[in-house]
C-alpha cells in the first residue's frame, strides 16, 4: 500500500521523512516507508509527560533499526491557544514543516483517526468541509494508511517484533477523541450493526471530492471579481457584492472564506461565514462581523462598505 501511494504521490521524490512517535501505527508506517524510499524519521517529543525524552529516544532507534536513513528527535515547546490538543498539534506541525527539507511527510493517521474525524466534524456543525476528514495527499502531508484499520498497524508491529510505545494520552477520557474511540464508534458498531468506521470513512471520500470541486469553481471566481479600491491600508482588496450576489451559496461562502483566509483569518466556522454572507445577501445596515486572526494581538473585522466587504485588522 505504501509503494502504491509512493507510485500515485511521490513519483518525483527520491526521499521521504515518516513523522514517528513510537507507537504502533507509525511504527508499522516507517517499517514499511523504510522499504520504498530512503526515509527519515522525524520524531517530535512535545514534553508533556514524564519520560518524553526517553519515547523519543527509543523511537528513534527503532527507527534506524528500522532502516531509515536517518533520525531526528525534535523538541517543541506546546502554548496553550486553542486547548491543549489542538496546541500539541499545532506545535508538532510547525517542527515537521521546519525539519523536513522539502521532502514530503508521512503521516501515520489510520482509517479509525478518520472515522472519529468525521464523526467531530459532526458534532462541531461546521459545514461539509470538517465532515470531509483529512486528505490522503494534502502536500506535504501524505496519509498512505487512511485506507488500512487500526489493528493491522498492531498486527504488523507484531509480526516484526517491534515494541510500541502506548500513548497514556490514548486511553485519558478527558480528551474527545479518546472517548470518541473507546465509547462512541463502539455503540454505533453495537447499534447499526458493524461497518461504521468504513462508512464513515467513505462518507468523507465522497464529501471531500464534492466540496474540491466548490472549492476550485470559489478559488476561480475570487480571482475574477477582487478589487483594488480605494479603502484604508488595513485592509485587504474588497470585494464588490455585485459580483458576490449572483453566485450559488456554496460558491459564494466558499468565495468569502478563501478571502477571509488571504486576509489572515483563521478557524472560520459556518457561523462566522453564514454572518459574513449575510452582509451581501441580507444588508440591512448591520455592524461588521468578527473573525478570528492568526496574528498575535490583532483582531479582524469583516463589513461592508457601501457595495463593498471590506476586512479591517484592528491592533488590540
Amino acid at each position: 500500500m505504501v509503494a502504491r501511494f509512493a507510485g500515485d504521490h511521490a513519483a518525483g521524490s527520491d526521499r521521504w521523512c515518516v513523522a514517528l512517535s513510537g507507537g504502533p501505527d507509525s511504527l508499522a508506517l516507517t517499517a514499511a516507508a523504510a522499504e520504498v524510499l530512503p526515509t527519515t524519521a522525524l520524531i517530535v517529543d512535545h514534553g508533556l509527560q514524564p519520560g518524553s525524552a526517553s519515547v523519543a529516544t527509543t523511537a528513534r532507534d527503532q527507527a534506524l533499526a528500522l532502516g531509515c536513513v536517518a533520525a531526528e528527535v525534535l523538541r517543541v515547546d506546546v502554548g496553550t491557544t486553542g486547548g491543549p490538543e489542538a496546541a500539541a498539534r499545532s506545535a508538532r506541525y510547525r517542527a515537521l514543516e521546519a525539519a523536513r527539507g522539502g521532502a514530503p511527510v508521512l503521516l501515520a493517521h489510520t482509517l479509525d483517526d478518520q472515522a472519529e474525524t468525521v464523526l467531530l466534524g459532526l458534532g462541531r456543525g461546521s459545514g461539509a468541509r470538517s465532515i470531509a476528514g483529512m486528505k490522503p495527499y494534502d502536500p506535504p502531508w501524505c496519509r498512505p494508511l487512511l485506507g488500512v484499520r487500526r489493528d493491522l498497524t498492531h498486527l504488523v508491529c507484531a509480526e516484526l517484533g517491534l515494541s510500541a510505545w502506548q500513548d497514556p494520552h490514548n486511553s485519558d477520557r478527558r480528551f474527545t477523541r479518546v472517548r470518541l474511540r473507546g465509547e462512541v464508534l463502539p455503540l454505533l458498531e453495537d447499534v447499526l450493526g458493524g461497518g461504521v468506521a468504513e462508512a464513515l470513512a467513505r462518507t468523507a471520500t465522497a464529501l471531500r471530492e464534492d466540496t474540491d470541486t466548490l472549492d476550485g469553481m470559489a478559488a476561480d471566481a475570487l480571482s475574477g471579481i477582487v478589487e483594488v479600491g480605494d479603502v484604508p491600508t488595513t485592509s485587504i482588496a474588497p470585494l464588490p457584492t455585485a459580483a458576490l450576489a449572483p453566485l450559488p451559496d456554496a460558491v459564494r461562502r466558499r468565495v468569502i472564506r478563501g478571502w477571509l483566509l488571504a486576509g489572515g483569518a483563521v478557524g472560520l466556522t459556518d457561523v462566522q461565514l453564514r454572518a459574513v454572507d449575510a452582509l451581501v445577501t441580507a444588508w440591512r445596515g448591520q455592524g461588521g462581523v468578527a473573525v478570528p486572526g492568526a496574528a498575535p494581538r490583532m483582531r479582524l473585522f469583516a463589513g461592508r462598505r457601501k457595495d463593498m466587504l471590506v476586512l479591517y485588522r484592528e491592533a488590540v
